[in-house]
């Protein structure tokens, strides 16, 4: 279950007492402008959406996957503290998400991101927004860059 050798880190479906330690790593990066940002009742109310990644108590990555229709899910608010950037915390948390969709019947994943080469490294394509279902397009009303949106549409199919 652990990376790297690290027998310290944990990871696993993100608990109430996460929410703050989610929505404070979630709007750090929001604030340097690298993901959208999170209200903390988005967190409270999604939190069952969560895996997070643990290290010695503290939350130091995490994501999301949010069901969005019978066969489709996002995977977002994706993150990891810089101090443990580059050993593979987001890889694992993206898997950990994929194999919790396979297991509910997800048949495609996608995420709408700045990062595109690293869900790239983790198997997901980049697909034209304009393919994707408006389901997906209903909760962007709220966001402020509706319909400006400048991420990128990346989607992962099983095999």
């Amino acid at each position: 279950m652990n990376d790297k050798g690290d027998k310290d880190m944990i990871y696993r479906k993100a608990l109430l007492d996460d929410a703050e330690q989610i929505y404070e790593l979630a709007n750090y990066y929001a604030e340097k402008g690298d993901m959208l940002t999170r209200a903390r009742y988005q967190i409270y109310e999604n939190i069952r959406d969560f895996v997070v990644a643990e290290d010695q108590g503290t939350v130091i990555g995490m994501g999301a996957l949010h069901v969005m229709w019978s066969d489709l899910a996002e995977v977002r608010t994706l993150a990891v503290a810089e101090s443990h950037k580059r050993q593979g915390i987001g890889s694992r948390i993206v898997r950990e998400l994929l194999e919790d969709g396979k297991a509910l019947g997800v048949k495609k994943f996608f995420a709408l991101t700045y990062q595109p080469v690293f869900f790239g490294t983790c198997g997901f394509r980049e697909e034209d927004k304009n393919n994707m279902p408006q389901k997906v397009w209903m909760e962007c009303i709220n966001c402020p860059k509706f319909p400006n949106c400048d991420e990128i549409c990346m989607t992962y199919v099983p095999e």
